[in-house]
Order: C-alpha cells, then sequence, then structure tokens
C-alpha cells in the first residue's frame, strides 16, 4: 500500500533542537517504529542509545551516527530482566544518565484464532510483547527517580481489541495498565509515563523476522482477516507510515507534553482500540 507522500511531509515536520543535550534511549531500534524513532529523536538533537537483540542495530547507529547525529547501539535481549538492566546501565555508562526510554520491542509471532494456539505460543507471545517494556521501566526507575526527572514512552498497540492475536492483545493491554499504574508511582519524582497505542504501520519488510510467516491458505487467510479488519476500523481507511507513528512517539517524549501523564494516545486513523 503506497503512503501517498504523507511519510515526506511527516519527515519535514523535524523540530531541530528539541531533544539538545538529552539522552534518549530507544528499545527495538534497529527496524520498523522503533528505527525510525530512533532517526527523528537524533535528528532533533538527542544523544540516542539504540537497543536490540538484532546485530543489525550496529548498523542503525552507525547510519546515524554518519549523518552527523549522535548515536550509539547496544545488543541486549530485553525480555528478561538481565538484558534490561545491561541496556540501561550500557546507556548509564556512556552518558551518565537517562532523560526518556521509549519501550518499542514487540510484535505479533502467529496470527491465528485462539484456540489454534499452543501453550508455548502464547508464553511466548507474553514474553515478546510485554515482559520487555515491564523489565526495562524496571531497570531505568532508580536512576530516573535520583536524577528527579524523566520521561518514559511505551508503545502498546491499539489491537487489544482485534481479532487473531489474543495472546499479543493481552500483552499490549499490559503495557497500557503498566502506563497508567507506574505514571501514578512516576509522578511525585518528576517523571512522565505515557503511551502511544498505533495501529497498523507501513514498513519496509522486516530484515530479521519476528516469526514464521503464514503457510498454506487457511493460515494466509486468518492473516488476511488482520489486515481488514486493522483497515476497516480506521475511519482513514488505510495503514499509517513509520514517520505517522514517530511523530507523536517524538511529542511525547518532548517538553511540549509536561503536563501529559498516565495518558495512552491512539495512532491508528481513528481506531481507538
Amino acid at each position: 500500500m503506497s503512503s501517498g507522500g504523507r511519510g515526506s511531509s511527516a519527515a519535514r515536520a523535524i523540530s531541530p533542537g528539541r531533544f539538545a543535550g538529552q539522552v534518549v534511549v530507544v528499545t527495538g531500534a534497529a527496524q520498523g517504529i522503533g528505527r525510525a524513532v530512533a532517526s527523528r529523536v537524533t535528528a532533533e538533537g538527542a544523544h540516542t542509545v539504540l537497543v536490540d537483540r538484532a546485530d543489525l542495530v550496529h548498523e542503525a547507529a552507525a547510519e546515524l551516527s554518519a549523518d552527523g547525529g549522535s548515536a550509539f547501539a547496544v545488543t541486549a535481549d530485553l525480555e528478561d530482566y538481565a538484558g534490561a538492566s545491561a541496556a540501561i546501565e550500557a546507556a548509564l555508562n556512556r552518558h551518565g544518565r537517562i532523560d526518556v526510554l521509549i519501550n518499542n520491542v514487540g510484535g505479533t509471532i502467529w496470527a491465528k484464532p485462539f484456540e489454534h494456539y499452543e501453550p508455548e505460543q502464547i508464553s511466548k507471545e507474553i514474553q515478546r510483547s510485554l515482559f520487555p517494556t515491564l523489565w526495562a521501566c524496571r531497570a531505568v526507575l532508580p536512576h530516573m527517580i535520583s536524577q528527579a526527572g524523566g520521561v518514559i514512552v511505551n508503545v502498546a498497540s491499539v489491537a487489544t481489541r482485534g481479532i487473531n492475536r489474543v495472546p499479543y492483545a493481552a500483552a499490549k493491554g499490559g503495557v497500557k495498565a503498566i502506563t497508567a499504574a507506574l505514571a501514578l508511582e512516576a509522578a511525585p519524582h518528576g517523571i512522565r509515563v505515557v503511551a502511544t497505542a498505533p495501529g497498523g504501520t507501513e514498513a519496509p519488510a522486516r530484515r530479521v523476522a519476528r516469526g514464521p510467516q503464514p503457510e498454506g491458505a487457511t493460515e494466509k487467510a486468518w492473516y488476511q482477516q488482520i489486515v481488514d479488519q486493522t483497515i476497516g476500523s480506521s475511519l482513514m481507511k488505510r495503514y499509517g507510515t513509520l514517520e505517522e507513528q514517530a511523530g507523536p512517539i517524538a511529542f511525547l517524549a518532548s517538553a511540549e507534553a509536561s503536563y501529559i501523564t498516565g495518558s495512552v494516545l491512539a495512532v491508528a486513523g481513528g481506531d481507538l482500540g
């Protein structure tokens, strides 16, 4: 599906200097929305730490640095606390502080009606799309408390109301709950916790796949049902672009959103999830 030039218009909306001097950690930054966010905040002056378990993240950071930005890559698996803690420590060792954490790791692995999920597949979906956000929040929070400020932006999904991915919906519902509950605890420390809930988003083919591709007519039909529902639920009847997701995330992370916390912003063409 063509973006019809929407992405290029969004790219021109970059605000130079918006994150000047700030240290911004972006997880899931090797590809997709995370990569677009890392590019956006780096262009706006951030010292960006890109985190991903794929070695591809080093290539992404090198490209941003070659363009004159301040970008540093960390390879870590955020599905367990040790990996999340190591990533946060690497950012602190590099820059001495973290002003913004953007939690972007997650994504549907399988697409099928719930009765067809194997128990281990359900566990893997939750592990993939809930725990990286939970662990990264836990790892960064003591440091933000000690510096009396910071911003956490979680990336949830409007697919909490969607078909053929109940475990993913449960995980992203958990991300929304983390956002609401942690915002209450963090506010007295000067920390904001917010989230976006993206809808369907156009992106180049992933160089590191999340999971197996649909096989056979039945699995392809299940996946097509997701596509059809995503477009049908959008008032704008289309997918968004990576830039249309990166812009709202950058806004919520910035001082322009200083009176916003505990909120989840749907970025899905009118689909509220």
